[in-house]
């Protein structure tokens, strides 16, 4: 579930940091639903809980959960649309 190079190269960047649970998580799919196949779409949020939503999210969604992050601020969720 990493790809280092992803994240340098993505489509497109959501920052949901301060939002809670489901928000991040709502950003990300209006987001992908804009996107096409195979492009990549990097997610910074601070809800802890992000991580695990997004793992599911991926698994529900059929997304791929390229990788997740932790960095300075925030948590780095980068997905690549189905």
């Amino acid at each position: 579930m990493s790809d280092s190079a992803a994240v340098d190269k993505v489509d497109m960047e959501v920052d949901a940091r301060g939002l809670n649970c489901p928000l991040p998580i709502l950003k990300a799919k209006k987001a992908l639903a804009g996107m096409q196949s195979g492009q990549l779409l990097r997610v910074l949020a601070t809800d802890p809980g992000s991580v695990r939503d997004f793992q599911a999210f991926a698994r529900q969604t059929g997304n791929e959960l390229v990788e997740q992050r932790q960095e300075s601020d925030s948590i780095a969720h980068v997905m690549r649309r189905r």
